[in-house]
Parts: structure tokens; sequence; C-alpha cells
């Protein structure tokens, strides 16, 4: 179905028992505002890549009975969703997912994000995972395991309000760094 029209849309049913793959299932809807998707069936869903990529108008988004149990890859699931002011992912469960690479990446008007509820000791991408997130001033990431991320290249490139940052317990022992003494 392609949403071309403004406004809010109720979704009742559109997955069957039996479907794994919604992965550019709302792409580029830039007019979608509001979306309601409590009532989704998502317990054999295994990718969601750019779910809602480019829903740059969607302000709103009820996901609190998603069952992620089974998702490998949520890479630019919310990638430009720049209208969206908070994301309540308290119901996510991450513990097999495996790419997180732009999952975030240009929500701009994004305030506040929690993602104590995540596991991710499976992830191995985290590239640009919150890049452009211009308006989150608070992440607090101490929780999160990156033991077997290969790749957190620009994970907070143009955070420019960022002020609070904690990674308390990232274990980056393997990457190197390198600054710039210019």
């Amino acid at each position: 179905h392609k949403f071309t029209s403004v406004g809010n849309y109720k979704i009742k049913y559109i997955f069957n028992k039996n479907i794994n793959e919604s992965d550019y299932m709302f792409y580029n809807c830039k007019d979608l505002i509001k979306l309601d998707l409590s009532n989704f069936s998502t317990n054999k869903v295994t990718n969601m890549k750019y779910m809602f990529g480019e829903c740059k108008s969607l302000k709103q988004i009820n996901l609190s009975n998603f069952n992620t149990e089974n998702v490998t890859n949520m890479r630019c699931m919310f990638t430009s969703c720049k209208s969206l002011l908070y994301l309540d992912l308290s119901s996510f469960n991450t513990k097999n997912v495996t790419n997180m690479g732009c999952i975030f990446e240009g929500c701009e008007s994004l305030i506040n994000l929690d993602l104590s509820s995540f596991n991710t000791s499976n992830v191995d991408n985290m590239i640009a995972m919150f890049m452009g997130c211009k308006s989150l001033t608070y992440l607090d990431l101490s929780f999160l395991n990156v033991k077997n991320v290969s790749n957190m290249r620009c994970m907070f490139s143009e955070c420019n309000s960022l002020i609070y940052l904690n990674l308390f317990h990232f274990n980056v022992d393997k990457y190197v760094f390198k600054i710039d003494n210019r």
C-alpha cells in the first residue's frame, strides 16, 4: 500500500502469521505523521531494515507490542525520521540483532532515547548509529555490550547538542584511536 496523503493511518492488520521480512515496509512514507502498530504480529520477523526509513514527517509511532526477539537486522530502521521527538523501545528484545548501523541516523528532532532494554551482545555493526541526532542532549549507553562490534565509525557524528554521553562500560580495547593534535 502506498501512503500518499497527509494524515493519520490506522493499520488494522498487515502481517499474516508466517511473514518474516518487514524491511522497507513504510520506507519513504514522507507524509505519514502518526502510526499505531501496537497490534502488529511481528513474532517471526527477522529483518526490519529501513522499515521506517525516510518517514520525514512521522512524529508519533506506537511500537509497544512489537516482538523483536527473532530480528537480526535493524539497520537504518528509523533513518531520517526527522520529526520524531521520542521513541519508546522498551519492549524491544534485541538479543539476536547483529546490525544496528544507522538505526537512528538523521533523527534530528529526537530529544529523548532510552535504550536501557537493548541487549547488544551480538551486534557487530554500530556505524553512524546516532549520526545527525542533533537534538539529543543526554545519552546513557553505559549498559551496552560492544564486545563484538567491529565498526563504530561516525557513531556520534553531528550530535551537536550532546552534552552528556555515558560510555562507562564500553570495552573498546580492540580499537585504535587517532588523535589529531594540530
